[in-house]
């Protein structure tokens, strides 16, 4: 009673097709994909941008000084690049 079946499911499908068609369910789809791939680029280029900036803040502070925060977090960005 408290979980769905299969069966449910795809009765569940069949309605929604019927309401709003293929060719609808296929742009909404598609826009979907788009808008979640949108999103993802700007939070990548959000962070690098953000990098950015704290280089250039620590450079202008103290070209010299040593941040650990940065350090770790040059180790961690370096370990995540050789694993691409």
């Amino acid at each position: 009673m408290g979980s769905m079946s299969i069966t449910h499911w795809l009765i569940v499908l069949a309605v929604v097709i019927l309401i709003f068609g293929t060719k609808k369910l296929s742009s909404m789809g598609s826009d979907v994909g788009s808008a979640i791939k949108n999103f993802k680029k700007s939070m990548n280029d959000g962070e690098a941008e953000g990098k950015e900036a704290a280089r250039q803040i620590k450079q202008s502070v103290n070209p010299d000084a040593e941040f650990p925060e940065s350090r770790a977090a040059e180790r961690k960005s370096s370990s995540s690049d050789r694993q691409v």
